[in-house]
């Protein structure tokens, strides 16, 4: 501990007391990005079509996946992964002022959805090996269970899809 170095430290006895949890940075700054653009979980929340806002859609992605579901931390890096390549090709080809990001679990699934006003449909490319971009819809192909685009009035979701195990 900072400032008792040379001191003996009590053991904790295993077993002996809870564990209490102590948020990180990340879960603060998450915390934060709920507070600030709301529950993608209980509605679709709107997020400026900004580079930076895929860093705010990653933490809220890990931030219900994780701690609102309880799901794996294995299933939560996939899916924060996918919502990133979703978010990006929002923001960069869609030329919208905003995007909305939504969040479903049901039984047995978890389903993570990106609008935007464009009607434009993504394109799944072939991928090589020395390419250096265009591997997000090829991404979230692998990783996910299912994914598509519904065609909106005005603009497209984008989603995809993941099995979960339920407890």
């Amino acid at each position: 501990m900072a400032g008792l170095e040379g001191t003996d430290q009590p053991r904790q006895r295993s077993g002996a007391a809870a564990v209490r949890w102590m948020p990180s940075v990340e879960d603060e700054l998450a915390l934060k990005a709920l507070d600030l653009f709301g529950d993608p979980t209980l509605g679709e929340v709107q997020l400026p079509s900004r580079p930076e806002s895929a860093i705010a859609a990653r933490r809220l992605t890990q931030c219900v996946v994780l701690r609102h579901w309880g799901l794996s931390a294995q299933l939560a890096e996939h899916a924060v992964l996918l919502v990133s390549e979703l978010v990006g090709n929002a923001v960069r080809h869609t030329g919208a002022r905003c995007f909305g990001l939504r969040m479903l679990r049901r039984r047995g699934w978890l389903r993570i959805e990106v609008r935007d006003p464009s009607r434009g449909l993504p394109c799944l490319m072939p991928v090589h090996e020395l390419d250096t971009s265009g591997r997000g819809l090829f991404l979230v192909d692998k990783l996910s269970d299912r994914w598509g685009v519904d065609l909106l009035a005005r603009g497209k979701t984008t989603w995809f899809e993941m099995r979960v195990a339920d407890r």
